[in-house]
């Protein structure tokens, strides 16, 4: 095992690295962060995570190496902007061209490492980020020539839309999410595929999606997890008082916090259940309409934005993670809300409904919105009379995320993958085990 004295020589690319961010950019940092502890980790990333990553207490030159492909980068930043229109919508452009943008990234890392790796300085080349499998890596090929094992992951996205959902895509501005799919006809995606030596895939459907050429070499590891350091209250799960629910999450349709409301809004008007509502978006102003038309101010609690140390203070006064998100790639605050106590109740499709299980959480089928807002208000109604069950299925979300969704419990998993990279006779390591 990789804890052992002979410790992996890796360098992790991660394009999006950043301690002081969230999202993407948190995944590649905690993630490549966590692995120093079971490898020697030079971590190579953007140069716009540079002033962040200085301040974690990295040394420039030993620990990290910053690339600056901000003369591609810029515009075609800028260019993403103007076609999403603003408003947090759009996203699929956004990752489409930084996809036709992150080749030229890849090019200046390879001119920078390519002697070192050729050389046999690393003993694993580890791509972190982008998440997405659009973007196929150039370097892959490269490492495979050069004997270097590439891992890759891990990926995740492409999630479809539900049935039923059409006019909540149209209104998320996802008109490029009907032609995703024309990525699969890059040569590139194969070619990466074939020379990898392992491919964590972040979801089961994105494994499923994997071309042949990744048959036998991928693993499948979520790639949300928490830090115990800022997440480390217990939510007491009270008898006492109204139940209580929280969102966090970015206010748009697909998170749909608007049918939480709408499901919520009879217990909200009896006094049964209260809500706090963290995030911004472009549904902020219709929910306080909708809020306000039916009486349930005293209820809610809009807290917008707050500081992500802070989100714990408030989701462990919850019972519930009240999150009816039909089109979650990962679902981190999902894994957030079981860390400390706090049950998640979520929607059985893509992330969320693979992190949670029937001893953990609590899970509405997916359907079309109006059965979904039905289902979703059946089951509020249910543990507003009995909240019995949820003090054990809240006991046993907490061991799950101390068990297998800490930074430092998926390092140990990745750097299985790592020794059986290295040495692919070796007995193919049980991540579920480890």
């Amino acid at each position: 095992m990789s804890d052992a004295p002979n410790r992996p020589r890796v360098l992790a690319i991660a394009e999006a690295a950043n301690p002081e961010w969230v999202s993407v950019p948190l995944v590649g940092w905690s993630l490549a962060h966590a692995l120093r502890e079971v490898a020697d980790l030079h971590l190579v990333t953007h140069i716009r995570n540079r002033e962040a990553i200085l301040r974690a207490g990295y040394a420039e030159g030993r620990d990290v190496t910053f690339i600056d492909s901000e003369a591609l980068d810029r515009p075609v930043w800028r260019l993403s902007q103007a076609l999403r229109m603003g408003g947090g919508k759009g996203w699929t452009v956004v990752t489409a061209l930084k996809s036709l943008s992150y080749p030229y990234f890849e090019h200046l890392v390879w001119r920078r490492f390519g002697p070192a790796i050729r050389a046999g300085d690393y003993d694993i080349v580890h791509r972190i980020t982008p998440l997405t499998p659009t973007a196929p890596s150039r370097i892959a090929a490269k490492c495979h020539a050069a004997g270097v094992p590439f891992v890759l992951g891990p990926l995740n996205g492409g999630v479809p839309w539900p049935p039923g959902y059409g006019a909540e895509r149209r209104r998320e501005r996802e008109w490029l999410s009907y032609l995703r799919g024309a990525y699969k006809l890059s040569r590139g995606r194969g070619a990466t595929a074939r020379a990898a030596a392992a491919i964590l895939a972040g979801s089961h459907h994105t494994a499923g999606e994997l071309p042949p050429e990744a048959a036998g070499k991928v693993f499948h590891l979520p790639e949300n997890a928490i830090d115990p350091a800022r997440f480390n209250q217990v939510a007491a799960q009270s008898p006492e008082g109204p139940l209580r629910g929280a969102f966090v999450g970015r206010l748009v349709p697909y998170k749909g916090p608007d049918m939480l409301i709408e499901a919520a809004l009879p217990l909200l008007q009896a006094g049964r259940l209260t809500l706090d509502i963290v995030g911004e978006g472009p549904l902020a102003e219709p929910l306080r309409e909708a809020i306000r038309a039916g009486g349930a101010e005293g209820a809610v609690t809009l807290h917008g934005n707050v500081d992500h140390g802070r989100v714990q203070d408030i989701l462990a006064g919850a019972h519930l993670l009240t999150f009816p998100s039909v089109r979650e790639f990962g679902g981190g605050v999902v894994l957030e809300a079981m860390a400390l106590g706090v049950v998640p109740l979520i929607v059985d499709y893509a992330g969320p409904g693979e992190l949670v299980g029937p001893e953990t959480g609590l899970k509405i089928p997916v359907a079309p919105r109006p059965e979904l807002v039905a289902a979703f208000r059946a089951a509020l109604e249910r543990l507003a009379e009995d909240r019995g069950a949820l003090p054990a299925l809240a006991s046993n979300a907490r061991a799950e995320v101390a068990r297998h969704f800490t930074w430092a419990a998926k390092a140990h998993k990745v750097a299985a993958v790592y020794d059986w990279a290295r040495d692919p006779g070796a007995e193919r390591p049980d991540l579920s085990r480890i």
